[in-house]
């Protein structure tokens, strides 16, 4: 698999478009979409957003051996962030809330809060 081919896994396993995942990147969708054809250079600088932008293991991206992600954590809040943004206002309040809600459960359930 090449790197092109490893970037469009990316974009695929995160569950985005080319145009939400072009966006996040800072690069037009019609250039994202040369680099998945393989029609275009991937560079340094692509390689290094991704990798700070979704988590994913530049060691990866660049050759394929490794782990697609740094951490579990960092897969996990990259997703959660898309589908946050996602959702209405009214909605990503809601899930604010809930997420505050839960906090206060675990801080009561390990003693943090007292």
């Amino acid at each position: 698999m090449s790197v092109n081919e490893r970037i469009k896994a990316v974009r695929h396993f995160l569950k985005l478009s080319q145009i939400k995942f072009s966006k996040a990147l800072y690069i037009s969708n019609g250039y994202l979409a040369e680099i998945e054809l393989g029609n275009r250079r991937v560079n340094e600088r692509l390689i290094q957003l991704i990798s700070c932008i979704f988590g994913v293991n530049k060691g990866w991206l660049q050759t394929g051996e490794g782990r697609m992600f740094n951490t579990a954590t960092a897969y996990n809040l990259e997703r959660v962030t898309a589908l946050f943004k996602e959702l209405h206002p009214e909605f990503q309040d809601y899930v604010l809330k809930q997420l505050d809600q839960l906090l206060e459960l675990q801080k009561r359930g390990t003693g943090e809060g007292e």
